[in-house]
């Protein structure tokens, strides 16, 4: 499947390669996608690249210069703010016009990534995953720029599904997913928290609490996914008239979750639109 994804002698980098990073890179090893031999990664420290070889078996390297000639597929997750100086390092490199670069940088468009390529006219995907790629259940949308061609689009999917779901979106929409799939994880994580400490509060061991949090909230995620039935159906058949479940939902609703929820998406939203900017 290697020769599907790459050319003979190219090789796919990851410039970034920290958590969401390496996750993506495991997953398209696992998969076949790509040998050991035609990946590596960038990191800043030496200790972080030794930590990315001792994991995944392929070559990391702090200065990445020396490898972008032959990368044929560049995937950059580095933090927004650096986008500036990578693409400089990228064009002193001596970035080949066919190399496809996938961006995961929140908030950066391929308009302005392009822009800092001109007039190499790089053929860009954005893409916006989440971190439960990690375990192989992510999800990813992803859009192409100007001079992406359909092939380009479709090794981006391969890439993605080797790590969940993925979805082609138009690119107007990607602060909004980032805020609302990119960041959920971590509004999960809080919402499952709060819900094993209220477990415990009524007696629960913490472990066994959390344990029935984890697979309450797994389970209520694939009864969505599998039966294509609405949450609030989902919801009403577990809310029999006059009983505990009704209750507990009249008290979220008094703390107004909804609107809660709605709002801390918003935010996020508001927040990401900024970190692609260019700084003054």
């Amino acid at each position: 499947m290697s020769e599907e994804l790459l050319s003979p002698g190219r090789t796919f980098g990851v410039i970034g390669a920290g958590v969401m990073g390496t996750a993506l890179l495991k997953g398209i090893l696992d998969q076949g996608l790509v040998s050991r031999q035609q990946a590596w990664g960038a990191a800043k420290t030496d200790a972080s690249c030794e930590e990315v070889s001792r994991r995944l078996g392929v070559q990391a390297v702090t200065d990445f210069a020396p490898l972008v000639g032959d990368a044929e597929i560049l995937l950059l997750a580095v933090k927004p703010g650096q986008v500036a100086r990578i693409t400089q390092t990228l064009t002193a490199a001596g970035l080949r016009p066919d190399t496809l670069l996938i961006t995961v940088l929140a908030g950066v468009t391929t308009a302005r990534l392009e822009d800092l390529l001109d007039p190499a006219q790089p053929r860009v995907i954005r893409a916006m995953p989440n971190t439960p790629c990690l375990v192989g259940h992510g999800v990813t949308v992803y859009c192409g720029g100007r001079w992406t061609k359909p092939e380009d689009l479709s090794r981006a999917r391969a890439i993605f599904a080797a790590a969940g779901r993925t979805f082609p979106v138009e690119e107007h929409y990607f602060n909004a997913i980032t805020a609302l799939s990119g960041s959920g994880p971590a509004y999960m994580y809080l919402v499952m928290e709060a819900l094993a400490d209220a477990g415990v509060r009524v007696g629960l061991p913490r472990e066994l609490a959390m344990d029935l949090v984890a697979q309450t909230m797994l389970g209520s995620a694939r009864m969505v996914q599998e039966t294509g039935r609405h949450p609030a159906a989902l919801r009403d058949d577990v809310t029999t008239p006059a009983g505990c479940t009704i209750g507990g939902l009249l008290m979220l609703e008094d703390g107004k979750i909804r609107s809660v929820l709605a709002r801390a998406v918003e935010e996020a939203t508001r927040i990401v639109d900024q970190l692609g900017k260019p700084k003054n």
